[in-house]
């Protein structure tokens, strides 16, 4: 039965890797949740409370980084608040759309938000490359700390 669980624990850590830059997986959840059972498993001997509330603090922080990245793209390309409210919700819109809604839906929101707040097309352009920027090093981030939330419960276990 311990194999099993060890099997379903390296599953949903593999899962939540994908997830990482995969629609509508929650990978930093999925990730902690392999974790969790792995320390369970265990009975927290290796993995104590102490790394498993980094580890939740980790995804939390990487549940905030789609949104944040995106926002933070379109601000640094002199997007206004519409832009950046338009990346969001092109963002959240996205999820629902699969692999091509994420990758166009902050663009096309941040666009459409520009257009709304009367701005020209090539500051709307410029605009939209910001969000879709922000969105992809957001993805980079995300799977730096599920990389990471993987190698601490690792150090943890092995030290």
């Amino acid at each position: 039965m311990e194999i099993v669980l060890w099997v379903l624990a390296g599953v949903l850590v593999a899962i939540g890797i994908a997830g990482s830059v995969l629609p509508a997986l929650p990978g930093a959840p999925l990730v902690f949740a392999g974790c969790v059972l792995g320390a369970w498993i265990d009975r927290f001997a290796r993995v104590g409370w102490g790394t498993l509330a980094v580890l939740a603090a980790l995804t939390v922080l990487s549940m905030l980084v789609d949104p944040l990245a995106t926002a933070l793209g379109a601000k640094r390309m002199g997007a206004s608040r519409w832009a950046v409210i338009g990346a969001a919700a092109g963002l959240l819109a996205g999820v629902f759309l699969g692999l091509p809604g994420l990758v166009l839906g902050p663009l096309v929101g941040a666009v459409a938000g520009e257009l709304l707040a009367g701005r020209d097309v090539a500051q709307a352009g410029r605009a939209g490359l910001g969000a879709w920027l922000g969105f992809l090093l957001g993805s980079v981030a995300k799977l730096g700390l599920a990389a990471t939330m993987v190698a601490i419960f690792a150090f943890a276990w092995f030290r």
